[in-house]
């Protein structure tokens, strides 16, 4: 993960709305940047649906040729039909620019009502192969192959993103999750080439789990997980998981990290019954574009939206549906906001 640097400048960022509640929540995400005081200048992009009906394109050249240049983006979610149409452009967005890393973490809110307390662990999962490399035909009528793909070069790539992540973030631990009791070769390959780096860090523990007593681990004792190395299928799944243990997907960030840029996005889906409402949850949007500030260089920004989160989600005054409230999308940012100013005024009153 290359982060930038802070400047006087307004930094260019590629802004893709999305689909559904994307507009809504990716709204959100702005007004509570804004109001940090980065400098960012908004290119704002159509991609998913919205595109397919404006141009005829669900990846419009306009939105290839503005990743190129900013080398970042802050996204909302995009429609992806199931069984049919065009192929997740998540997916594709993600091997296009190689982002090859998906980074989400899991942190639990004081005032989110879950079975779980004290959750506080990270997904890392391999983004540009396995079976979402999207190689399957059909054989004859009835019959459908899919290849999973798993190569050294991404397993080691990955594997170093997430001990190098857990050594610059102080974690103890690195897990990797796997089914190599029955793929020997595919998942084999991953965890003999995350040994290999696991070699180079001393300093953290390094563990393996198969998938399944993994997951049975999760919903048991997630305080037990630091840092989870995963390839792309499991990591998509494990990672929703991970979100059900604080709240769901409203209240969880995401990143995709390559070598030369990042795509920050709030993991949810698009929520057709509920867009255009004003129902919609915008912390996940919210805390993805924390992390894009941390990314740009801005860790003191990134930190004061944080907290500002946690605190309103503590209180418990402000609330949306998902959360067992009956607050607004714009509401809840609005809470955001003053939480960020109250936080702001009581450490001027103390300096």
């Amino acid at each position: 993960m290359k982060k930038d640097s802070s400047s006087n400048s307004a930094r260019v960022v590629t802004l893709i709305p999305g689909d559904g509640i994307g507009p809504e929540v990716i709204s959100a995400a702005v007004a509570v940047i804004e109001q940090t005081g980065v400098k960012i200048r908004w290119d704002e992009q159509l991609a998913g649906m919205a595109a397919f009906k404006r141009v005829g394109n669900p990846v419009p050249d306009a939105l290839i040729k503005s990743l190129r240049q900013t080398g970042v983006a802050l996204k909302g979610p995009l429609e992806t039909r199931v069984g049919e149409g065009y192929r997740s452009i998540n997916v594709y967005l993600r091997k296009t620019f190689n982002l090859y890393a998906n980074l989400r973490p899991v942190h639990s809110f004081k005032g989110v009502h879950t079975p779980f307390r004290d959750v506080d662990l990270v997904v890392v999962r391999e983004n540009t192969e396995d079976l979402y490399a999207g190689l399957e035909h059909q054989i004859t009528p009835g019959v459908v192959e899919s290849i999973k793909v798993i190569t050294a070069k991404a397993s080691r790539r990955i594997a170093r993103f997430a001990f190098e992540y857990a050594r610059r973030e102080g974690r103890a631990c690195v897990t990797a999750i796997h089914k190599a009791n029955i793929m020997k070769l595919s998942d084999g390959l991953f965890l003999k080439c995350a040994r290999e780096i696991s070699s180079e860090f001393s300093e953290i523990r390094y563990e393996e789990q198969i998938v399944d007593a993994a997951c049975m681990r999760l919903v048991t004792d997630p305080q037990s997980f630091d840092v989870l190395l995963l390839e792309n299928l499991y990591g998509d799944i494990v990672s929703d998981l991970c979100a059900g243990l604080v709240g769901g997907l409203g209240v969880v960030p995401g990143a995709n990290y390559g070598d030369k840029g990042a795509i920050f996005e709030a993991v949810h889906g698009t929520a057709p019954d509920i867009a255009g409402k004003g129902l919609a949850n915008p912390i996940a949007a919210i805390l993805s574009g924390a992390m894009l500030l941390e990314f740009l260089g801005h860790a003191h920004e990134s930190r004061r939206i944080r907290l500002a989160v946690g605190d309103v989600l503590q209180s418990g005054a402000t609330l949306t549906r998902d959360l067992g409230g009956s607050a607004t999308t714009m509401q809840m940012t609005d809470a955001v906001i003053g939480a960020m100013h109250s936080s702001a005024s009581s450490a001027a009153d103390r300096a």
